[in-house]
């Protein structure tokens, strides 16, 4: 290491550059007096005084003033590797504990640049998760999360997962009794890594960010709930539609309630597939949701959706609908449409949605 590099990593410890000098010809010495060592560094005598306090203070010298004259030591490199190790260990909890004060919702960005803390914040974001989540990431990157991955779907969590760079599909790991994801496709586009969590939290970083080490790129975390919207929206209408949908996983078995609309018109459309008639009990309120929640039942007859095949759509690109076939009081029966939050095309928002089967 040349002297540059040195003195720039004891810059780093919390050094001046005329304190560097002086430690660096005790260094030198070994063992020296005031005076030899203020005449080799370029420095006072009284300076030198100064500097060794300091200096034996952290540990990288001993003043030893019972000799006349005072000596100044170097203590071994080893000591005080040994010694600063031990201090800057000793912040761990401390510091530990003022960071997990503040809730990930005061933490709105945090420029991420190293590929094991974009790994670990998708691992940290999985585990809070209780609605949704959308993932792309490259394929090769799957059997590092994947377990993280499998327990959140095991929470009920809707997952649906993008594997990019990839041709095979990767079904290893989307095929067995625990999905890794209720919906996985694959695109062969080495498409950037977008990861969101419940509308709530989210992550982009540049695809070589993952798929390589030492690229020198850059990721966001995002707890911001104005913003993270767009990903997910991102996610849907531009990543989701052009992927291959590659596997599929079973809806939880009727009855069952969602607070999440999405999730409903998974499970509505996975079933449909399958031959089963719906009947859903939503609470909503009326378009635009300036209304009392009201609670509207009938059977389902039209699933809008784009998650699942086969996709049926109406106008709008990434619409996520139920209609209803509702009967009054008076026995005429009417079509109900109901959206999600932000509907502004149907005639209710959702709540929530029960779906059971039909008798």
């Amino acid at each position: 290491m040349d002297d540059r590099t040195l003195t720039d990593r004891l810059e780093r410890l919390g050094l001046s550059e005329k304190e560097i000098d002086t430690y660096l010809t005790i260094l030198d010495h070994g063992e020296a007096k005031a005076s030899t060592i203020a005449q080799d560094a370029g420095v006072s005598k009284r300076y030198v005084y100064s500097v060794s306090e300091k200096l034996e203070g952290r540990g990288f010298v001993e003043v030893n003033d019972h000799a006349v004259p005072t000596l100044i030591r170097a203590n071994p490199p080893e000591e005080v590797i040994e010694r600063l190790t031990t201090e800057l260990r000793s912040l761990g909890p401390d510091l530990a504990e003022r960071w997990n004060r503040v809730t990930e919702e005061q933490r709105e960005f945090e420029v991420i640049k190293a590929r094991a803390t974009v790994l670990k914040r998708i691992r940290e974001f999985l585990s809070t998760a209780t609605d949704e989540v959308t993932l792309s990431i490259p394929a090769s990157v799957l059997p590092e999360i994947e377990d993280e991955l499998r327990e959140t779907v095991s929470r009920d969590v809707l997952v649906f997962l993008i594997l990019t760079g990839s041709e095979s599909g990767a079904t290893e790991f989307t095929e067995g009794d625990e999905p890794v994801a209720s919906v996985v496709r694959v695109w062969e586009e080495r498409a950037p890594v977008l990861f969101t969590v419940d509308t709530r939290l989210g992550v982009f970083a540049p695809y070589d960010l993952l798929a390589r080490s030492n690229t020198g790129e850059q990721a966001v975390a995002i707890a911001q709930e104005q913003l993270v919207p767009i990903l997910v929206g991102s996610f849907f209408g531009n990543y989701w539609p052009v992927a291959e949908e590659a596997a599929v996983a079973d809806p939880e078995p009727l009855p069952v309630t969602y607070q999440g609309f999405r999730h409903a018109v998974f499970a509505a459309t996975r079933y449909r597939n399958e031959g089963i008639d719906l009947v859903a009990t939503v609470e909503a309120v009326p378009v635009p949701g300036d209304g009392e929640v009201e609670t509207i039942r009938g059977r389902v007859v039209e699933v809008h959706q784009t998650l699942v095949k086969p996709v049926v759509k109406s106008s709008i690109a990434v619409e996520n609908s139920l209609v209803l076939e509702v009967e009054d009081e008076e026995g005429e029966v009417t079509e109900v449409s109901i959206g999600g939050p932000g509907a502004f095309i149907e005639d209710f928002e959702a709540r929530s949605v029960r779906l059971e089967a039909a008798e």
